[in-house]
């Protein structure tokens, strides 16, 4: 029979017992062009993966799952993972979103991406402003979601598609593991392709969520005999060989991959498919792959050898006059090399925007990347590190390849190595700028660069091993003729490692050292506020008093010009409000450490004192002035990309306020996006303890006791005790937890002991910690008259202090473990107190107790008046047990509660208030969709993500704008 002409197998309808994929692929494009079309999204097939070794089709399954998409009208991005570029950190994103920004000038570029520019500028390859600014890779994360947000929301329904992904950066596969698991309500498909056996160590992450997504990855099976047989039939006629067939399978093993190009080269050698055509067969499968291959390349000319080895040095895709370059061939010669490659079907054009040349699978260029010996691959590299920089691809281009190249003290390797490293950090990318600066160490750098080399390298590892973190500072201090400025930059790099590895008493120590030998005034100072900060935070401080003098005479002498003496100033109204000194005197140390500034994210400070300043206002009754100073705050580590631990105790402290102001929904709101962002963070611990202490409080301020002992276990709370101060106090908060379980005993002995610490320390401030509020309710069942003792010093303290909040709860806990008719006059100073107060919640409190002794005193007038205000404050608070508690008192007393004078949304139908979060949340994506210009379309889909993410939440309108933060012109 003659040969007949067929349609090139390379078309979709050539995919061979790819039934279910294909088939739960087209169901998962449906019902995301059905969501765009208006219809609510299912979700169904939201990440597909394709999974196998090698050769088995994925990439074929990939190219049919693009076609499709772009059949059913969707936005395709795609990206690939290369087996050498898994050093160029994000590379698989910039694939990805760079494409879709290429349309945009700069001005449009900064338009799009608003305040989120210099955030994630770096990352997607753009011209970042030069400011030395280096997000962390949370905020990083954040930004690359918001602008994957933007892309899918604008050019509805889109499609991911990512190939090879076990050859992914790390840095990319981090942010799609995290982005991929809160897409729900997107009109978004992710399909990916991933050899299983070979995903990195880092990829734990990606693996579960994978599995989690309800449909499991498709692991794709070889071939039957039966499709190889048809694939080469379909090439070379139906008169082929049923024995030539099964020899195709053997040699191939049902590798599509294999099958396919085995069958191409026999068709172009016009093979029948006779048995005496086996031996040819086997020659030319054994060129596809392997040794084969390579024997195959090496018949070519030297020239075009030389030239896909260089392809395959630089990485797919390639450019060819860099490729001819490396290989050191003429243009006509790079010309003549790439025809007879691509004749040879080892390279083929690369259609993406940008073009250039790819290797027509992954197998061809790891066969012939790995034939290459060592000693002409390890100068290739050499020559591709020159090369790339020289085109204008940048350092992380050229430091890829100075990897792979033994050190030899050049110091134009270590200036490049070092420039990528300090571009990596901007682009909030440490793990790559650790491996750079590591191999710029090695080569090595000229002495006088070390000490700042190590200095960088601290600051890359800072978040991913701290201790290494301190062993490079530690190094870099014991480098001789040490800069002054670059010292200081050391030391407090070093001391803020060594606190964050729970080693606060050498954090405090190193500081007062330097403070010792500093020469320049402004750094000792700088230094000394360094030691007061290290030693006030740690918890076994020797001799907190001394400490405590030494700082108030500082502090005496300074006017506040600089950031220095600000610096000291603060901390001494911190030092004063945790002693108990009176209230003016630490509101006025805070207002004169604020004067002329104090930033979040100062440059080489922490965000301690800042942030203990604002707090000095909240526990001094001014809460609205704190709640100001902390939008700030956060606003600006927003800005920076700074949304890892700094961010979490901003939120976390934020609920901290609105908790002492009594709003407590409000309260849990804040706390939980704290913990929700330290979660995320590698390595967050203290802003954690921040977080669970205060969620803590707030559950059994709302009456729900069963959530918080939830809470406490999950995270052992009771059982691990933190070196650093935490507040509110844990030990504390955890016997708080133990009181309301009613295990007395247990508290008492807790308590004692936290008494017993913060006394040494002189810290007597009951508005900072109410330990002896909480002794006094443990010991009233079994100590009575101590009780009352130490109710009284309590409250004492809380005169000298002089804050109303302070006064009127340590008066209502008098009140309380003293009982009976004398008890009357505490209650209604407690509420007088409290009345002058922003807290809400103490009131409330104070109120209802004061209503149940003086119903149970026979005066039901002025009973139901504080019993009715109480209930209604409860309420208002959210404080769930309490407004139970009140309703009860009132009915003991033969009255019933009258409607409250306030809707509260506690007090709403489920339906109402379902009703006016949504009008809320509508009015919100309004805004958000007003500055981006939606379409109708564009709205619907932004109103479903974010219903999606939020549901009915209380605080739903500020969690939607914290989720789709807008740009800003």
């Amino acid at each position: 029979m003659a040969r007949v002409s067929r349609q090139p197998i390379t078309e979709p309808r050539s995919l061979f017992e790819r039934d279910r994929e294909l088939q739960d692929l087209e169901a998962a494009l449906s019902d995301l062009r059905g969501a765009a079309d208006g219809t609510p999204y299912r979700g169904r097939g939201r990440l597909i993966a394709f999974t196998g070794p090698a050769g088995l089709g994925k990439t074929r399954l990939l190219a049919e799952a693009r076609a499709r998409a772009v059949a059913h009208g969707c936005t395709v991005l795609s990206g690939r993972g290369g087996e050498n570029e898994q050093e160029l950190a994000f590379h698989l994103v910039r694939q990805l979103v760079q494409p879709a920004l290429a349309g945009l000038d700069q001005q449009g570029l900064r338009t799009f991406l608003g305040s989120w520019y210099d955030i994630v500028a770096v990352v997607l390859g753009l011209e970042a402003t030069d400011d030395g600014q280096m997000p962390d890779p949370t905020g990083v994360r954040d930004g690359l979601d918001w602008v994957m947000t933007c892309l899918t929301v604008q050019q509805a329904p889109v499609v991911l598609i990512l190939d090879d992904l076990h050859w992914a950066d790390v840095e990319s596969l981090g942010w799609l593991t995290s982005f991929a698991g809160r897409t729900d309500g997107l009109p978004l498909l992710i399909v990916v392709a991933y050899r299983p056996n070979e995903l990195p160590p880092e990829a734990a992450s990606f693996r579960a969520l994978v599995t989690g997504q309800g449909t499991r990855p498709y692991p794709l099976a070889p071939l039957t005999r039966e499709a190889v047989a048809r694939i080469v039939r379909e090439e070379l006629g139906d008169t082929a060989d049923d024995e030539f067939c099964e020899e195709c399978f053997d040699v191939t093993g049902g590798s599509p991959f294999e099958a396919v190009e085995l069958a191409i080269r026999l068709g172009e050698r016009r093979l029948t498919g006779s048995a005496s055509e086996l031996p040819v067969m086997r020659d030319l499968a054994a060129a596809v792959k392997g040794p084969g291959l390579i024997g195959a390349l090496e018949q070519l000319s030297t020239s075009t050898v030389h030239f896909a080895e260089a392809g395959a040095v630089l990485g797919a895709p390639f450019r060819p006059d860099i490729a001819a370059t490396i290989a050191c061939v003429g243009s006509e010669q790079a010309a003549e090399a790439t025809a007879q490659l691509r004749a040879a079907r080892i390279l083929a054009e690369h259609h993406a925007p940008g073009g250039g040349l790819e290797f027509v699978h992954p197998l061809i260029a790891t066969t012939i990347y790995r034939s290459i010996r060592t000693g002409f691959r390890v100068g290739m590299h050499n020559a591709a590190a020159v090369a790339v920089r020289a085109a204008g691809l940048g350092p992380t281009a050229a430091a890829r390849h100075l990897l792979e190249v033994p050190c030899e003290g050049s110091t134009e390797a270590v200036a490049c190595l070092w420039e990528a490293a300090r571009e990596y950090l901007r682009a909030g990318a440490p793990e790559a700028a650790r491996r750079l600066l590591a191999r710029a160490l090695q080569e090595p750098p000229l002495p006088e660069d070390r000490a700042a080399l190590l200095h960088d390298l601290a600051c890359a590892t800072f978040l991913i091993e701290p201790t290494a973190t301190v062993s490079h500072l530690r190094e870099a201090l014991a480098e001789p003729d040490l800069d002054p400025g670059l010292r200081a930059s050391v030391v407090y790099r070093l001391t803020q490692a060594l606190a964050h590895t729970d080693q606060m008493a050498e954090a405090a120590a190193v500081a007062e050292r330097e403070a010792r030998q500093a020469t320049n005034a402004r750094i000792r100072l700088r230094m000394q506020a360094d030691h007061f900060v290290w030693s006030m935070f740690r918890a076994d401080e020797p001799d907190s008093p001394a400490l405590s003098r030494k700082l108030a005479r500082l502090a005496g002498r300074l006017p506040g010009r600089s950031l220095e003496e600000r610096c000291i100033l603060g901390l001494r109204g911190w030092d004063a409000l945790v002693r108990g000194e009176p209230r003016h005197t630490a509101l006025t140390c805070a207002e004169e450490a604020l004067h002329g500034g104090m930033s979040w994210t100062e440059e080489n400070r922490g965000f301690e004192v800042p942030v203990s300043v604002a707090l000095v206002f909240m526990y001094g009754d001014q809460p609205g002035r704190a709640e100001e100073l902390f939008t700030r705050g956060m606003a600006e580590c927003r800005r920076k990309g700074w949304r890892g631990s700094h961010l979490a105790v901003g939120q976390t402290l934020f609920g901290y306020i609105r908790y002492r102001r009594g709003l407590l929904a409000e309260a849990e709101h804040w706390v939980r996006e704290g913990l929700r962002t330290a979660e995320r963070v590698e390595g967050a611990v203290p802003a954690r303890w921040f977080a669970l202490g205060i969620l803590i409080q707030t559950l059994l301020a709302r009456g729900r006791t069963a959530d918080a002992r939830k809470v406490a276990d999950e995270h052992r709370y009771g059982d691990v005790v933190p070196n650093a101060v935490i507040y509110p106090d844990s030990r504390t908060v955890y016997a708080e937890l133990l009181l309301a379980e009613g295990r007395y005993a247990e508290a008492e002995r807790l308590l004692t002991a936290v008494g017993d610490r913060l006394e040494a320390r002189a810290w007597r401030n009951p508005a900072w910690c109410p330990w002896q509020l909480n002794l006094a309710h443990a010991l009233a069942p079994s100590a009575p008259g101590r009780a009352v003792r130490v109710a009284r010093d309590a409250v004492k303290r809380a005169r000298d202090f002089g804050a109303a909040s302070a006064i009127g709860q340590a008066l209502h806990t008098e009140a309380e473990v003293t009982g009976g008719a004398a008890a009357l006059d505490l209650y209604a100073e407690a509420v007088a107190e409290l009345q002058r107060s922003p807290a809400a919640y103490e009131l409330a409190r104070a109120l209802v107790g004061h209503g149940a002794l003086l119903a149970r005193n026979g005066r039901v007038q002025e009973a139901a008046d504080r019993l009715y205000q109480g209930l209604e404050g409860a309420v208002h608070c959210g404080a769930e047990a309490l407004a139970a508690r009140a309703r009860d008192e009132l009915s003991a007393a033969g009255l019933r509660p009258l409607p409250l004078r306030y809707a509260q949304t506690d007090t709403l139908t489920e339906q109402e208030r379902r009703a006016a979060e949504m009008t809320a949340l509508g009015k919100g994506v309004a805004v958000v969709a007003k500055e981006l210009r939606l379409t109708e379309q564009g709205v619907r889909q932004l109103l479903s993500l974010v219903y999606r993410k939020v549901g009915t939440d209380a605080a739903g309108l500020a969690r939607a704008l914290e989720s789709f933060p807008r740009p800003r012109p």
